[in-house]
């Protein structure tokens, strides 16, 4: 089963995103219509110290929650910046810390039906002190919990990309 883009036109290029309509021809001959969002793309980051691992709660508005508890992440919005150079610069802004380990666990496509968003989540270890500002203002609380509350930590979460972080570090960590 193949399929190849046989037009695309713009529908709004927005800040963040850009929707596209694009018509795409199956192997079977049906043509399909789909709206697709495109962005840059993001990371997301597993950062822990052996004993607790590292998180954040900062207001979502298009999800209506004022306080969403998130692994540190952002946007690749910096041309030309390397996946994990952005995993980098995110840390420090977000909870002001560097890492000396790091590793890519997993590379996620949040809502593939109608969107290219491409996530990659690093796993972050050996922390230190590292402040960068972002020069934005997210509204950021840094939340630590424990490595050993981590199934309850996964029941309370209900953000994907951080889902997704959580059980890939319980799965590293063998529990």
């Amino acid at each position: 089963m193949s399929f190849r883009q046989t037009s695309s036109e713009i529908i709004h290029a927005g800040h963040v995103s850009t929707l596209y309509r694009r018509t795409f021809l199956h192997d079977d001959g049906e043509e399909v219509t789909r709206e697709v969002t495109v962005t840059a793309g993001a990371v997301a980051v597993v950062a822990h110290d052996d004993e607790q691992v590292w998180l954040v709660r900062q207001p979502r508005e298009a999800t209506g929650d004022p306080a969403m508890l998130e692994l540190p992440a952002g946007r690749r919005d910096v041309e030309g910046e390397p996946p994990l150079e952005t995993a980098k610069r995110e840390l420090a802004e977000e909870i002001g810390k560097a890492a000396e380990d790091w590793q890519l666990l997993k590379t996620a496509h949040m809502s593939p039906g109608y969107s290219h968003d491409e996530i990659l989540i690093y796993l972050a270890s050996g922390l230190r002190d590292e402040q960068l500002d972002s020069g934005e203002n997210e509204r950021i609380e840094i939340v630590t919990r424990p490595l050993a509350q981590i199934d309850a930590l996964i029941e309370e979460v209900t953000d994907a990309k951080t889902l997704i972080g959580l059980y890939e570090l319980r799965r590293v960590l063998g529990r």
